[in-house]
This record gives structure tokens, C-alpha cells and sequence, in this order.
């Protein structure tokens, strides 16, 4: 699988199929491009699929100094210009949509569409800061040990997803994959929890704009995508009951089916 080298860091990548159209797929905190793996399956059959590691996550290189959305964009961006040479339809999950967001409204040519997944507009809320201040603190020394490991399953999942026994394996594969972050980790964290917010700046974005949010987010609550909804321009919003903060693992059908239908536009 590929990387590229950028101007400050070396990024890993994926690309699937071999469509006319490109999709972008970027991921959230904690992540990396493998829980869009339901939606590279499906859509690489119809469209170019890219899908990437943010710098300091996955595969990618964790590169020196503090992290932040601004930069991470950029990231984005220059991989846009670099690997693809065309203009994206832009999918971003948490994380993702952070750097989606910023694209679309100061790059408007890079960006064909823009599908923001369990993501916000404003600041991290005050009152999420001591857990996970105190959760980075840990991971810091400790790294992302198992009882970290749980209380992030408890913020990233829907309840009703964590306790049905039929995703017992499910929880299992991705509180490891959780548990695979390095201590470096906490830079990307730092990033997330300390950014600035992008209220104003959405009102600028034109491209054609769809917001998903599971009515179980417990991290970003779905009025977070509702204020999305009423900022940008004809924005449509999907409330998908019993996901939380992982739709595109949580429920990879539905997510899979609103990106075809999306897709269908253009």
C-alpha cells in the first residue's frame, strides 16, 4: 500500500477502484482509515475510493511538534493535489469532518461534495475537557491500556451497539485496534480537544453538503449536526437511529446506502 511525501510529513494511503468520480474518505481520533472498510468494499465498485491516515495515526508518520486542524488540513489538501489532481467528494468522520469542513470552505475547488459523519462545527465542549484531559494524561505514560481502552469504547459507541452480544467480537476487534495506538497518540488528541471552532466559516461552504449522526452520539450530540444543517447552505441531515459515534462500523448498511444515494447526484 502506498505512502506519499508531503512537504512535512509522509502519509499512508489507500486506493480503490476505478471510477470517474473520487471518493475521500478521513477519518476520526483514535482511528485510522480501516473503519471505513465497509464503505471502501462497497463504493470502490462504482468510484475511485482514496481513504488515508492522518499524520501521527495508523500507518502514517508521526511527525515532530503539536498538531493542529489547520495543519492537518493542509495534510489533506496537498494529498488531494498530490495523489488525485481532481476535485474530491470529501467523507470525514469526527476528525475527518474537522478537516472536511475547513477544506470545503477555503478550498471550494478541491472539494465536489462534502459528507460530514458524527463531527461539529464549535469548540471541544467545556464540560468533555477534565475526562479527557485526565484519559491523554494516561495514555501519555501509560499508553492506551485497557481500562482506557473501555472508557473510550463507552464515548465512541452507541449503548445499544456496546451491549448487544452479537458485536462481541466486533468490540473486541476494535478495542484492540484502540489498544495498537502508540503514546504519540496523545498529539492528535491534543489537536482534536483544543481546537478552535469553524461557527463562521462554514456559512461560506457551497459544495452540496450531507450530515450524518447517530442518535446515540454521546460525543458529538446531534444538535452539533443540526447547527451543521442550519449553517451550510441546503445541507441535508440523516439522524441514524442506534449509532453513536461510529456510524460507518456501527451501521455500515445504512451508511453504505445513504453514500450511494448521495452519490447518485453527481
Amino acid at each position: 500500500m502506498p505512502h506519499i511525501q508531503l512537504k512535512n510529513t509522509n502519509l499512508f494511503y489507500i486506493k480503490e477502484g476505478e471510477g470517474k468520480e473520487v471518493i475521500l474518505f478521513s477519518h476520526g481520533l483514535l482511528w485510522s482509515h480501516k473503519m471505513f472498510e465497509a464503505q471502501i468494499h462497497h463504493l470502490s465498485k462504482d468510484y475511485t475510493v482514496i481513504a488515508y491516515d492522518h499524520r501521527g495515526q495508523g500507518q502514517s508518520e508521526v511527525s515532530p511538534g503539536t498538531y493542529d486542524m489547520d495543519m492537518l488540513a493542509l495534510d489533506a489538501l496537498e494529498l488531494i493535489e498530490k495523489a488525485v489532481g481532481q476535485s474530491v467528494h470529501f467523507v470525514g468522520l469526527s476528525m475527518g469532518g474537522f478537516v472536511g469542513m475547513r477544506l470545503a470552505a477555503r478550498y471550494p475547488d478541491k472539494i465536489k461534495s462534502l459528507t460530514l459523519l458524527e463531527t461539529s462545527a464549535n469548540p471541544e465542549p467545556v464540560e468533555n475537557l477534565p475526562k479527557y484531559k485526565f484519559l491523554n494524561g494516561v495514555v501519555k505514560w501509560f499508553g492506551v491500556i485497557p481500562t482506557v481502552a473501555s472508557s473510550v469504547m463507552k464515548i465512541m459507541f452507541a449503548e445499544s451497539w456496546l451491549t448487544n452480544p452479537q458485536n462481541k467480537s466486533d468490540y473486541k476487534k476494535w478495542s484492540k485496534e484502540l489498544q495498537s495506538n502508540k503514546k504519540s497518540i496523545t498529539k492528535s488528541v491534543e489537536a482534536v480537544i483544543y481546537r478552535k471552532g469553524v461557527e463562521e466559516e462554514i456559512r461560506h461552504i457551497k459544495c452540496p453538503t450531507m450530515i450524518v449522526v447517530g442518535d446515540e452520539d454521546v460525543a458529538t450530540k446531534p444538535e452539533k449536526a443540526k447547527f451543521i444543517q442550519m449553517s451550510i447552505p441546503n445541507a441535508v441531515l440523516h439522524i441514524l437511529p442506534g449509532a453513536g459515534h461510529s456510524s460507518s462500523i456501527e451501521k455500515p448498511d445504512e451508511v453504505n446506502r445513504l453514500l450511494s444515494d448521495w452519490m447518485k447526484h453527481f
